[in-house]
């Protein structure tokens, strides 16, 4: 019998499954494709109500995963994601702050112990695809660094999925992007990016059209309301959004079938 196509995204914290990757999972759903996001960590770390920042007194750990968990819920539903698998593990917190050190963080958790257990999941699933995070976790955050050696770790020593894919950001991309916005007056001093934000645009192999699941990204976005003040794409004008969201960028490292070097479908290949 042959395999159900399925995709699978390996994310740290929820909210992460929308910006990078919540545009091809809509999508992908919308195909009949199975969709399974792995969330590792259950956001301890995020603001908690009133923005409290993790280290005030009043921060509770046990409250903001509860919060986080049950937005994640409601996230899945408008990007109509199949299955959510949750490793359970605790938020490390951004790169630099307390939360790294405790001992059950994510980020000390020995690798192969958690790929392990995603390993378990891509043995259930069986996934063609599997899309995480880059050896940078794209912007250097302890638990996205961690995701993506587990989830290399779990391709590697399952040899299950056919293709994996690391989400990227454009760089000549998110600067048109960034010029447009302030050409049409908004004011973007409190949100300039470094030089080297982003993927060097020669790297990236594969670009999905997206633009039908713009709505459904921003009301996932929107759905993790806890962490809505830190969230810069909510407060741009509905066009800005469109040009954010309207496609999705990856870098493939693994493909075992016929494939274009340039992709517009992540399943190139893999459709019979």
């Amino acid at each position: 019998m042959d395999r159900q196509l399925t995709v699978m995204a390996v994310h740290a914290h929820p909210d992460d499954e929308v910006i990078s990757t919540g545009g091809i999972l809509a999508r992908y759903a919308a195909e009949g494709i199975r969709t399974v996001l792995v969330t590792c960590t259950n956001g301890e770390q995020g603001d908690g109500p009133g923005g409290v920042k993790p280290g005030d007194p009043a921060h509770n750990d046990a409250e903001v995963a509860e919060r986080r968990l049950a937005e994640l819920k409601e996230s899945v539903a408008h990007l109509g994601i199949e299955h959510v698998e949750l490793l359970g593990y605790r938020d490390s917190g951004m790169d630099g702050w307390e939360g790294n050190a405790h001992p059950d963080s994510f980020w000390n958790v020995p690798v192969d112990e958690a790929a392990a257990k995603l390993a378990v999941l891509m043995e259930h699933y069986r996934p063609q695809v599997v899309v995480t995070y880059d050896e940078n976790g794209g912007y250097g955050h302890p638990d996205h660094i961690q995701a993506h050696r587990i989830a290399v770790a779990a391709v590697e020593s399952t040899g299950i999925p056919d293709k994996l894919y690391y989400s990227a950001v454009s760089r000549a991309r998110i600067s048109e992007m960034f010029d447009w916005m302030r050409a049409s007056g908004m004011d973007m001093t409190e949100f300039e990016l470094p030089e080297d934000f982003g993927t060097p645009d020669e790297l990236i192999t594969a670009v999905v059209d997206v633009s039908p699941y713009v709505d459904n990204k921003v009301k996932a976005l929107r759905a993790h309301a806890s962490q809505g003040d830190s969230i810069f794409l909510l407060q741009m004008p509905e066009e800005a959004q469109q040009r954010a969201f309207d496609t999705e960028a990856f870098v493939r490292k693994v493909c075992k079938v016929p494939a274009p070097d340039h992709e517009d479908d992540l399943f190139a290949g893999l459709r019979g």
